[in-house]
């Protein structure tokens, strides 16, 4: 009779390459991201033509574009706990089904109060979706890159969300409004079978739920083939937590970190929706021309990827609440030097660009650091918490753009008032960093591992 071996399954991820079977994860969650990005984005690309068929003003619009924001935070706070409880996959199955169906019923909206029933009901399961997606890429990357590879993932919300700008541009005009919501909701309908039917269940989970050990086994020898033969009893690094997910994250042991997250994503998804609103109206009013703004908005747009990919990439390497905290300080002070470039477009742009490269890098690097932050018991309720209330300064940006520009205050007074959310986002970070070091440290379980740094 074969001795039963015990096999730890974050040392088995951590020991191996980088393979294939992990790959095709990664990019079903940059896959699902993708999605999110364009759906998210789809009633901004619309409202133009809306206007012009229905006659309503943009006041009119403001509620469904409002309406997905708090669908997707309402979705995001819900979604994690019933992640934690059964199952990544079947929560990011169900939520791309939901909002496909959804996004499609908008098409057939026939005035603008259905619109706003139908975006918050759409919003549920886009708010679902992203976090959990991140989760589930962090359960199968190795710690030498989860923070890069979960970086990877989200930066398909950007190619999303552009590329159903591009697609727009072409649709509306040839095939009108409705085309546009029918692809947005046709395409998540066709990929979510394809996830049910390919994609795995997080392996971690797997193991604190006590799944099947033949099940387990069956995806760790897609990832290391042969190391799980005969008689297996899988485990992870720490010990099971007898409490639920929600309890896990505000428990005295998490409550601290949990609430600094909760305050530096909120502030930075503040500044990265705001600057993405408003950004163009604000740069009108300096006295540039409408194209001189796009053009400007367009930069701070491009820096987003390429700072989500260098933020991971840095946390892999050095103390990931030090790097956040830098990349939050240099976006306060990029968005404070906004207001002092005088019909400059060349730097104006280029600081634009600095400030999404900090902003969104800094945003995308806090959902990795979340990922790595909880125990898997607790995950995606963390991770989806945080998304969660980071919508809530998604909304609130709406209105505090708003109010500003109708006050009238200058410009370099506006943007060094913005300079303050970067940089309580930034010292949030710093303050984890250190409530992490004194909680382990008092456990006796202070390591080398960066995620604790």
């Amino acid at each position: 009779m074969n001795a039963t071996r015990t096999i730890d399954v974050r040392e088995l991820i951590n020991g191996r390459p980088f393979g294939a079977f992990q790959k095709l994860v990664v990019f079903f969650c940059f896959l699902i991201i993708a999605l999110d990005g364009f759906d998210v984005a789809v009633m901004g690309l619309i409202a133009p033509q809306l206007r012009e068929e229905w006659g309503v003003s943009p006041q009119a619009l403001g509620p469904v574009l409002s309406a997905a924001l708090i669908g997707l935070a309402i979705g995001a706070l819900v979604a994690g706990p019933l992640a934690d409880r059964y199952g990544r996959k079947i929560v990011l199955v169900c939520s791309v089904a939901f909002f496909g169906f959804w996004t499609l019923v908008t098409a057939c909206s026939a005035d603008v109060t259905q619109l706003v029933v139908f975006r918050f009901l759409s919003g549920l399961g886009l708010g679902a979706a992203m976090p959990n997606a991140a989760t589930l890429t962090s359960e199968f990357a190795p710690d030498r890159k989860r923070s890069f590879l979960v970086t990877v993932a989200f930066c398909g919300f950007s190619f999303g969300a552009a590329g159903g700008g591009f697609l727009s541009a072409w649709m509306i005009p040839h095939l009108g409004w409705h085309s546009v919501l029918i692809l947005g909701g046709a395409l998540p309908l066709l990929v979510a079978p394809l996830l049910y039917w390919k994609m795995p269940e997080s392996v971690s989970f797997l193991v604190t739920r006590k799944a099947a050990p033949a099940k387990i086994q069956r995806i760790l020898e897609r990832i290391a083939p042969g190391a799980s033969d005969g008689r297996c009893e899988f485990v992870l690094p720490t010990p099971a937590q007898r409490k639920s997910g929600a309890r896990l994250v505000l428990s005295g042991k998490y409550l601290f970190g949990t609430l600094m997250l909760w305050c530096g994503y909120f502030t930075a998804l503040f500044l990265v929706y705001l600057f993405s609103s408003w950004l163009p109206t604000l740069v009108k009013d300096g006295g540039y021309s409408v194209a001189d703004a796009a053009i400007v908005t367009s930069m701070f747009q491009v820096g987003g990827p390429v700072g989500s990919l260098v933020v991971g990439w840095a946390m892999d390497r050095f103390k990931p609440h030090g790097v956040l905290l830098l990349t939050m300080l240099a976006a306060a002070i990029a968005t404070y030097a906004i207001g002092q470039v005088d019909d400059e477009l060349f730097l104006l742009g280029a600081i634009a660009w600095a400030v999404g490269f900090c902003l969104n890098g800094g945003s995308v690097g806090m959902n990795a650091l979340a990922t790595c932050f909880y125990p898997t018991e607790a995950r995606a309720t963390g991770a989806s918490w945080m998304s969660g209330i980071g919508r809530f300064g998604a909304i609130l940006s709406a209105f505090a753009g708003g109010q500003m520009i109708a006050m009238g205050l200058p410009l370099e007074q506006v943007f060094a008032l913005l300079a303050i959310p970067g940089v309580l986002s930034g010292l949030a970070m710093a303050a984890k960093g250190l409530g992490d070091r004194r909680r382990l440290a008092d456990a006796g379980v202070l390591q080398a591992n960066p995620a604790h740094s």
